[in-house]
């Protein structure tokens, strides 16, 4: 029976989390009422067991009262140590810290959980939550874009370790939009050099976005900037290869409607040569890898 108990206390925690991270605080909260039995008050934390301290939490969960409920979590941390419940403490702390949208709290919480308990059967869970911790920070491609990458890096994780894990699906979703942005920054940064036609540094860019991020939504500007680019600086060959594989992956677009009339211009159309970098990486552009 003891055991049985533990179960369904561990399912119920999980409900919580889960049901709280995509529903929302209030639709969750609307279906939902403090257990009366359960004191979610302030009073008697230094000395009420683990069991009550995680009973509590949970009820303060589901009321929203999430400040008192990572207080609960976090004290049975600090008073209980390497005991079963401060592992499933743990687990809380960290999903109540990213509710709050305390991101840094939330990775650190969580990476001391997946240092101690690796694989345990909340690791991908919480490798997801210091993942999408990442990813809530993720700032415009204006901004710095180390949380991006440390976001592809968190998610990456889920993905590799825990491959049967129900949060596969939104971990990749969440790197390609982190593999978005960071071929975003490279496009603004590249933009950036070739308005002021610094074309060797703008081209740098471009081809970082082509040969590392192809499987983004910047590779089509990246391809057409780069026949502005080697066309501007008298680099014919390697302007048509730019425009033949920009054809050939998408043909429909005004990037590319645009980048044969450039070429036109100078009496010359899109053709593929064997020997440019462009041509190699648009082989992995038409593999889809």
């Amino acid at each position: 029976m003891k055991r049985t108990g533990s179960l369904m206390m561990k399912k119920t925690a999980r409900m919580v989390c889960v049901s709280l991270l995509l529903a929302g605080t209030a639709a969750f909260i609307s279906g939902c009422q403090t257990d009366p039995d359960i004191d979610i008050t302030k009073l008697g934390v230094e000395s009420d067991p683990p069991e009550t301290l995680y009973n509590q939490g949970l009820a303060n969960l589901r009321a929203g009262n999430t400040a008192e409920a990572g207080r609960k979590f976090d004290a049975i941390d600090q008073q209980h140590p390497f005991t079963d419940w401060a592992r499933k403490a743990l687990v809380m702390s960290t999903f109540v810290k990213h509710r709050q949208g305390k991101y840094d709290e939330a990775i650190a919480t969580g990476n001391r959980y997946m240092s101690q308990y690796p694989h345990s059967e909340d690791a991908d869970y919480v490798q997801y939550l210091i993942g999408l911790s990442y990813s809530k920070q993720i700032a415009n491609v204006t901004q710095d874009q180390r949380a991006a990458a440390k976001t592809i890096e968190a998610m990456m994780k889920v993905v590799q370790n825990y491959p049967k894990s129900q949060y596969v699906d939104d971990a990749q979703a969440k790197i390609r939009f982190a593999r978005d942005q960071l071929a975003g920054k490279e496009m603004q940064i590249g933009r950036y050099y070739l308005e002021r036609k610094e074309y060797l540094a703008a081209i740098s860019r471009f081809r970082v976005v082509v040969e590392q991020f192809p499987n983004t939504n910047q590779v089509e500007e990246a391809l057409a900037r780069l026949v502005e680019a080697y066309y501007a600086m008298g680099i014919v060959q390697e302007a048509q290869t730019a425009a033949a594989v920009l054809g050939h992956n998408y043909p429909d677009s005004q990037w590319y409607a645009d980048s044969y009339k450039l070429l036109q211009s100078g009496g010359v159309e899109p053709r593929e040569s064997s020997g440019s970098w462009i041509a190699r990486a648009g082989k992995k552009l038409l593999l889809g890898s």
